[in-house]
Order: C-alpha cells, then structure tokens, then sequence
C-alpha cells in the first residue's frame, strides 16, 4: 500500500509539475539506481531483524549531521528520551544510527557524539532503513525520536546534558580563550546574530531564502555588546560565515566570526562554557541549549516556535508589521489564524505582513535582564508578573501538524522591559 501510494504521488506530482519536475526526479533516482544492488542485499537482512525481533530488537535511525541545530537538539532529545524512558524499547534491543547525505556542519560535534551513539557507515544502514520502511510492519524498527528538537516533556531540565568534553579538550579549550585573549575564569557571553550566508555557502546550490525572514543587521547589537563588556562580561560574536563584521573599538568584544580563530572545536566549546548566549533563533544556538546555559532570544520568528521549556528562556520577538494597515499587529491578531506559525517568508508577504527587527535599546534590555537575573541584581516591578501572565494566556499553543505538541510545560519568559514599554501589544 505504501508503494502504491509513493507511485500515485509521483505521478500526480509530474503531471502537475510537467517536464521541470519530471527531470528533478530523474535526478533524485539516479543515485538510487546505482544503488539498487545494496537495496536487494538489504532485503534479506531485514528480514532477518523481523525473525529475530521477539528476543532482540534492532532499531535503525537518521542523524540529520547538515544543520547544526539538528545534529546538536535532535540528538540530545534523543538522549534525554531514552534516559526518561521514552520511546525505548521494553526488551533487549539496540539503536544502530547513520548519518544524513551532505556535508558534515561540525566534525568536533560528530567526535563527541560517537562517544554517546553507535553511529555507522550510512552506506550500510540507509538501504537497510530504506528497505525497513517499504515493507509493512517496520515502524518497531525506527527511531522515531530522533526526528525532533522539541523539548516538549521539558527533559532538559531533568537530565544532565549529554555533550562531554574529555581533560584533553577542556585544556586546549582553555588555551584557545587565552589566545582570543579571554583570560582563564572569566565569564564570556555569546552572540550568535543570524544572517544568510552560511547556508549559502555551506548548503551551496539549494535555495533557502524562505528564511531570510529571520535575519537580522549585526550592527544593532552594538548597544547590548558595549554594555555588557562595560560591566566586566566578554562578548563573543559567533558565526562561521556572516556578511559583516560587528562594528566596535571595545576590546572585550571578540569578533570570532571574522578574526580567523573559528574552528569547529570551539564553535562547541563556546557554546558550552558559555554564562549565556544571545540569540536569535539560529542552529548554532542548539549548542548552548543542549549544554542548558541561559539564552536571550531576540528578534525572533514565528512567535509560536518561541523556547520555552525553560526557566532560563527569554525572548522578545520581531514586530509583526501591517503593510496595508501601516500598524503593529497586536499579540491577539498575530495568535489570530496561522500567523504565530509561519515559516517561509512567502507566508508574510502573502499576508501583507512585515517583520520589524528590534531596536537597539530593546536588545540591550533584555540582555540586562539576562544578566541581572543570573546574578541576583534584578529588581522586579510591580506589574511585570501581571504582564508575564497576560502575556502567556494569550500565546497561541497549537499543535504541529502530525498532532504532536509544540510545548510542554510552559517555563520561559517574555522580556520584561518590552512588555512594560508596548501595553497596547498585549490585546
């Protein structure tokens, strides 16, 4: 049935899509052709594991190893699910996993993970999950928690992470900061600003200006940079590849993006070691996630993929804006439809919507918020747990489309200043 029903979607796909569509398919089956012969091996192979599944059970699964963001979440939820119990096998069994096609984002990350996961050859075990999945009766045989980053059963909080460095790696990550010139013991903050240059380099010949909606101009973090090093902290901007250097004199804001030290061992150690990460929503910010450092999440997009399973989640948002109207979507309008969960940019402009970056001044609020919380400094004021509950009654908890959820219990906060400065917003 299955088969049957991939051949009907093929054909209807072609038939819409003419002779463009029927070349990109050729394409695609080229290499599957010239993998056939490892297909008919597998078929006997899986077979076998069927046999054998009362008393042992060999599940197979895909590592998404392109995108950081999934190769760090996916994998660490992965982690946390078997460590709570969640889809794990009741009997004796074992998860063989290969990596995705394309090229690797972090080979440092790949080092540390194959001490956690039994990780091999894709050549053999992709014909085998492919053959899985075509004969009936093989869902028992998948991972299927590897497939998400959601921390919808709020695992991070209740499991140690996962992401280890050996002696040897914290004594060269050590040297590496003195190098930067961040002296040992002293507390760094990373800056993890999005733009859309790296996956345009890295994923070369693939077209993903569906996310520019997400980018954001390195420059209007120069406020909350300053700030934060003239209160003693170390800013280290991240990136493996950006459009623009930051612009500052001030010698406790390293450019690591642009200074020519980046390198994939301390694109993790950073993220890692951090005192915490501003971010706005991009996959390298998954490091510090898994690792469970705070995170300052400004200009983010959609509104309902906000992170919040967390205490130490803060987030402000883009301003939706109303081309047609000329006004800022109030959070009930944008909670209103589908809007909280748009993700490719045509979705916007299909709907007349502009995202508006935060100002300076709203970025370096929440940063101090950050800061001042994790230190003890921070004075509440008197309506701020009003507006904090205000706000969170009115955010637009949906479902995914496969009916899971999107969040578990909800623990992260919306920045306290910005609530305090747009009480017409929260209506």
């Amino acid at each position: 049935m299955k088969l049957l029903a991939f051949s009907e979607r093929q054909f209807l796909e072609i038939r819409k899509g003419g002779l463009r569509v029927l070349k990109h398919k050729i394409e695609l089956a080229i290499p599957i052709g010239l993998k056939m012969p490892l297909y008919v091996v597998a078929i006997p192979f899986v077979l076998m594991l069927r046999i054998i599944r009362p008393v042992f059970l060999v599940r197979v699964g895909e590592l998404n190893c392109s995108r950081i963001g999934h190769f760090a979440a996916n994998t660490e939820m992965y982690l946390c699910a078997q460590a709570a119990g969640i889809d794990k096998p009741k009997q004796r069994s074992i998860d063989l996993i290969y990596l995705s096609s394309g090229p690797i984002c972090n080979m440092q990350l790949l080092k540390m993970w194959r001490r956690k996961l039994q990780i091999l050859p894709r050549l053999l075990l992709q014909p085998l999950g492919m053959i899985n999945q075509i004969i009936p009766g093989g869902n028992v045989h998948r991972i299927n928690s590897l497939n998400s980053a959601l921390d919808t059963n709020n695992l991070l909080d209740k499991y140690p992470a996962h992401l280890n460095f050996t002696h040897d790696e914290n004594v060269l990550g050590e040297s590496l900061l003195r190098d930067m010139g961040i002296p040992f013991g002293e507390k760094f903050i990373c800056l993890n600003v999005r733009d859309n240059v790296y996956l345009a380099s890295h994923l070369a010949g693939q077209d993903f200006s569906y996310h520019d909606y997400r980018d954001s101009d390195i420059q209007n973090y120069v406020l909350a940079a300053e700030t934060l090093a003239n209160r003693g902290y170390f800013v280290v901007r991240m990136g493996a590849k950006v459009k623009a250097s930051i612009r500052t004199k001030n010698v406790r804001i390293i450019d690591y993006a642009t200074n020519g030290m980046r390198n994939d061992f301390m694109d993790i150690y950073l993220g890692v070691k951090c005192h915490f990460a501003i971010s706005t929503g991009s996959g390298w910010d998954a490091i510090p996630e898994i690792s469970r450092r705070p995170i300052v999440y400004v200009n983010f997009a959609p509104l309902g993929y906000m992170h919040t399973s967390r205490e130490e989640f803060i987030t402000i948002i883009k301003k939706y804006h109303s081309v047609n109207d000329g006004y800022m979507l109030t959070l009930s309008q944008i909670a209103s439809g589908n809007k909280a969960y748009y993700l490719h940019a045509a979705d916007y402009e299909s709907d007349g919507i502009k995202l508006i970056e935060n100002t300076p001044e709203e970025i370096c609020d929440v940063a101090i918020e950050m800061l001042e919380r994790l230190s003890g400094t921070w004075i509440a004021q008197k309506d701020d747990e009003v507006l904090q509950k205000k706000f969170w009654n009115m955010f637009p908890d949906q479902e995914l489309d496969n009916g899971m959820p999107m969040h578990g219990k909800i623990l992260g906060r919306y920045g306290a200043a910005f609530l305090r400065n747009n009480p017409g917003w929260l209506r």
